[in-house]
């Protein structure tokens, strides 16, 4: 039976003796599992609760290492603490990566979570369906080689930003943008537990691909723009080619600056798109005429993603220039703030999104599988990227009043292994560079970053032993990352979703992690 709900902001928070009292005054005859909801409200009534009206998720793809950015272990052998030193934090006894400066002199303004785990999982497949849905295992029958062939479907569990999506689904954005965004570049992005999965594909997360497009022949490494090995920034006089050492296509490279779309400047000529409601009737008439034809939920996507590009188009035509893509309507104070590249513009468009009313805007940040040339492209490329980007994403969101509202939230699939070491030790780039080292996939432990939106700041949160290799104190799931995620949003751990037969099932798979709250 699905129960009419209420606002849960609006409850006053009860103790469990408290509520039992009432149940044996006035509850009597009530059913045990309105019980059970009340206690499980009072139990999760908090200050924190529902403080968040958007998350902005920064996906670190690949797996960022915990010894490169918030668990350096300095005392360990050189063999495992790497080659970097460390830069004491603002919070005593805390020390990052010496990469990571700005966001060491900001440690008091966000917390970390150093024992988040994936279940005994180290495949990006499979680590990337457990983060992205928040669950602890696969589904029924698949495998990490199955996984990743696309073809989950509709017994998949939703994704994150679905469940958002689902549960926000009354309070959508303004101006007909979806309530779930990921930018800045998906093309050959499509790992598992993106999807709508048991809710359906009307659910599924909307992604613009703002970036240029990445022509690399080796698409697995750390960097920024082309995400390869072999990058021609380090050798701008070489030209593409044919030739055994020629770079690709490297446009994408020498001018990383995003092709943002204009929806308020679309040519629309045809008559018939001016008028909303006609466009959707004749859509409504294609829908009736092949859904007989249709087993794959494709004409539902289809669908959905037409009808909310139109909303969007109608909605710019009718604001303006108020497009959040157009970054040229920030100053050039601000847009130096986030960094001109690739990762700060991307930054920047979710800021701009979450201010238009996007409840999540994930920014996947690729070029974090660093099994090779590790150290070189690190303290080149990502980890100062990410740390001028993220300290001026952070500095612009409390300047404007917004963080408290916004919720941040930085990790990757997983972690990488304490011991350094090349993937393969003979390995060459497509230059024919001999790789060096980097370090290979890890699940047991991997770090995690919080802020704003109901987060209390300035905690370092879980204890690994002397490698980093293993917690030492609590673990925390992915199925409790996304308990976080929600109960900042406001989200409560009895709402349920169905699927296409009506069949419940509950949102938390988790807790929300406490010592966040």
């Amino acid at each position: 039976m699905k129960h009419n709900r209420c606002n849960d902001a609006e409850h006053i928070p009860v103790g469990r003796r408290e509520l039992l009292k009432v149940g044996g005054m006035s509850l009597i005859g009530a059913e045990m599992a309105d019980v059970m909801r009340l206690e499980a409200d009072a139990s999760t009534s908090s200050s924190t609760f529902g403080k968040a009206k958007s998350v902005v998720f920064i996906f670190q793809s690949g797996g960022p290492s915990q010894h490169e950015t918030f668990d350096p272990k300095p005392d360990a052998p050189e063999t495992i603490r790497g080659e970097y030193s460390t830069t004491q934090t603002k919070l005593p006894g805390v020390n990052f990566c010496e990469y990571l400066p700005k966001l060491a002199a900001r440690a008091d303004r966000f917390s970390i979570v150093r024992t988040m785990r994936q279940h005994f999982n180290s495949c990006h497949g499979g680590c990337n369906y457990l983060l992205n849905t928040g669950t602890t295992a696969l589904p029924r029958g698949e495998t990490n080689a199955s996984i990743v062939r696309g073809q989950i479907g509709g017994h998949a569990w939703p994704s994150i930003s679905s469940m958002i999506a689902y549960a926000k689904e009354e309070d959508r954005p303004s101006g007909g943008l979806p309530p779930v965004l990921e930018i800045p570049r998906l093309k050959n992005m499509k790992y598992p537990g993106r999807e709508g999965g048991l809710l359906g594909p009307q659910f599924d997360r909307v992604g613009l691909d703002l970036a240029p497009t990445c022509k690399a022949p080796d698409a697995g490494g750390s960097c920024l723009n082309c995400y390869s090995h072999d990058d021609p920034n380090l050798d701008p006089e070489r030209k593409p080619g044919p030739g055994p050492k020629a770079w690709w296509d490297n446009t994408s490279c020498r001018n990383p600056d995003f092709h943002l779309p204009s929806p308020g400047h679309v040519d629309i000529s045809s008559p018939v798109l001016l008028n909303r409601e006609t466009l959707r009737q004749k859509l409504d008439a294609l829908e009736k005429g092949l859904e007989q034809a249709d087993n794959t939920g494709r004409l539902a996507r289809w669908d959905l993603f037409r009808r909310q590009a139109l909303d969007f188009i109608m909605a710019s035509r009718r604001s303006g220039n108020q497009n959040p893509f157009d970054l040229t309507q920030e100053s050039d104070a601000t847009r130096k703030l986030y960094g001109r590249e690739e990762w700060g513009q991307g930054f920047l468009a979710a800021r701009r999104l979450v201010e238009a009313g996007v409840r999540m805007v994930q920014v996947t940040l690729r070029g974090w599988d660093t099994h090779q040339n590790a150290f070189r492209d690190l303290k080149n490329k990502a980890l100062p990227s990410l740390d001028h980007c993220l300290s001026g994403f952070l500095d612009d969101l409390e300047d404007r009043g917004l963080l408290d509202e916004t919720l941040v939230v930085m990790c990757g699939e997983m972690g990488r292994t304490p011991k350094v070491q090349p993937i393969s030790p003979n390995g060459r780039n497509a230059s024919g560079e001999i790789f060096t080292p980097g370090r290979d996939h890890w699940g047991h432990v991997l770090p995690c970053f919080f802020a704003g939106g109901g987060i209390q700041p300035g905690r370092v949160i879980g204890k690994t032993d002397s490698n980093a290799g293993y917690p030492q104190t609590e673990a925390y799931s992915t199925a409790d990352f996304a308990a976080t995620i929600f109960h900042c949003l406001g989200i409560g751990p009895e709402r349920e979703f169905h699927d296409s037969v009506g069949r419940p099932y509950r949102i938390y798979r988790g807790k929300p992690i406490q010592p966040l709250l």
